[in-house]
Formats: C-alpha cells, sequence, structure tokens
C-alpha cells in the first residue's frame, strides 16, 4: 500500500494536469445535461407509457445481446488467441471491422445481406418465413454485429496472457481440451470475461445506427431508449433530456458496479 501510494504521489504535475484535463472532457457533456435537464417534468416524463416500453426493449435486447456475445464471442476469443491457424489475421479483422465503422454503414450491410432481398435474407424468408428486418429480433442481430467484437478482443488478450502451463499440466493428465477450457481457462479468466460482457452489454444499449438502419424505429417492436431520444430531441427537447441522463444512470452504474466487481478480482490475484 505505500509503495503504491508513493507511485501515484511520484506522477510529475504535467501529467496530472493532462489527466484532470480529461476527466473535465468527459465530465463536462454530462454536467451539462444535468444543468439544462427540466427536473420539474422529470415525474411527467418517466411515467410515459412509450418510455417504459422503450426502456424495457433496450434492456430486454441488450441483455439478450449480452448472452448471444457470450455464447458465440468466447469460442471465437479462444480460436483466435490459442489456434494457428491460416488467414487468422483476416478472420479477426473481419470480426472487429464493425468496432470501426458507421453504425449507419454496418446497418447497410446488415439489411443487404439478412433482408428480405438481401443475400441470406432471402432464403429465409422464402425457406423459413423468417423476416429480421423491422423486428424486435433484427435489434439484437443490430446490436450483436456493434457489440460482440468487444467481448472477442477483451477475452482474447486475456487468454493470451493466461499462463498456458495449467492447461498444458491438465492435458497431460488426460483432460479433454474442452474440460481445460471449461474447468481451467474460464474461471483463470472470469474477470476479464465479466469486463467483456458489461462492454458489449454496454455498447448494445446505446447503439442506434444500425439499429435504426436495419431494424427500423417502431414504437414497441424496435423503438429502443436511444431512438426514443433522438425522436424526442426533433419535438420534446426536455423529453430528450431526461431520456439521455436516464440512459446515462443506468449505463453508469451497471459499469461502475460490474468495473469495481473486476478490479476487486485482479487484486485478488495479485494478493495470491
Amino acid at each position: 500500500m505505500t509503495r503504491q501510494r508513493s507511485r501515484q504521489s511520484s506522477l510529475p504535475w504535467p501529467m496530472l494536469a493532462l489527466a484532470g484535463v480529461s476527466v473535465a472532457f468527459f465530465a463536462l457533456p454530462f454536467a451539462g445535461l444535468i444543468w439544462r435537464a427540466p427536473w420539474s417534468k422529470v415525474t411527467d416524463i418517466l411515467s410515459e407509457k412509450s418510455v417504459g416500453t422503450a426502456l424495457w426493449l433496450s434492456l430486454e435486447t441488450s441483455l439478450i445481446t449480452a448472452l448471444i456475445s457470450c455464447i458465440f464471442g468466447v469460442p471465437l476469443a479462444w480460436l483466435l488467441a490459442r489456434v494457428n491457424f491460416p488467414g487468422r489475421s483476416f478472420v479477426r479483422a473481419l470480426a472487429t471491422l464493425s468496432m470501426v465503422l458507421p453504425p449507419v454503414v454496418g446497418g447497410v450491410a446488415l439489411f443487404f445481406s439478412f433482408g428480405r432481398r438481401g443475400l441470406f435474407g432471402q432464403y429465409l424468408n422464402d425457406w423459413f418465413g423468417i423476416r429480421l428486418p423491422f423486428t424486435t429480433a433484427g435489434v439484437v442481430i443490430a446490436q450483436c454485429f456493434v457489440a460482440m467484437p468487444f467481448l472477442v478482443l477483451t477475452v482474447e488478450a486475456a487468454i493470451r496472457q493466461l499462463d498456458s502451463r495449467y492447461e498444458d499440466a491438465a492435458r497431460t493428465l488426460g483432460a479433454s481440451r474442452l474440460y481445460v477450457f471449461r474447468r481451467i481457462t474460464l474461471p483463470s479468466i472470469k474477470p476479464a470475461l465479466v469486463a467483456g460482457v458489461a462492454l458489449a452489454w454496454a455498447r448494445a444499449l446505446g447503439e442506434f445506427g444500425a439499429t435504426i438502419t436495419f431494424a427500423g424505429n417502431l414504437p414497441g417492436t424496435t423503438q429502443t431508449m436511444p431512438l426514443a431520444t433522438y425522436l424526442a430531441l426533433e419535438s420534446d427537447p426536455e423529453a430528450a433530456l431526461i431520456l439521455s441522463l436516464l440512459m446515462i444512470t443506468v449505463s453508469f452504474v451497471v459499469l461502475v458496479g460490474l468495473r469495481d466487481r473486476w478490479l476487486g478480482h485482479q487484486r485478488n490475484d495479485l494478493v495470491s
């Protein structure tokens, strides 16, 4: 503890000043929202049925997205971290491309792939009668497309940094790769997995561009909180302020809680 305090106190003041400017840069936009928010109308705005519907839809779809990202993203991260195969760099770039794409471009790509006349969507429609655009399932697809890479990168980095001697010892004793992954690898990367799921959930909760392009803005079906906030900004700016603060509060509380838990695991690992 003494060593940690000495390190903090030895930071040069220019770095502290720049860090303070960075903190202010991130804090000022939220301070502006708090300053301009019509607090006297909070109860009336939040009690509207459309707000509750949009909030519930956002929470529902983002949690489903986080679960799907975990189910499919963790094996992909393990593959990228542990298996050498031709084209691995291409697969990694492909799996993380949506992180740097404009969300609207991602929505257009999804539409021409899974749309009713898209590359694969036409077969889903003709053979199984499944239509993804402008549905709640379409919201989840759009959120997964932009959110899963955050989990993949976080978990892959953790697996790469993991000491492989424990896994090798278990395989030497006859354990299968699946058993080693389930009983050794996963518990070892639990803090990073929690962080990856939290990042994917937060990204899905705030997704806008791909959702409105691929799933539309249908109240009760595809209108999530970001879409409702954008719609309110055009017709009722005061409601948009309250909805923005609501989303910030929900995201901030969950991320802070998960962050503390993640750091707590890291501190325990360091102590042990």
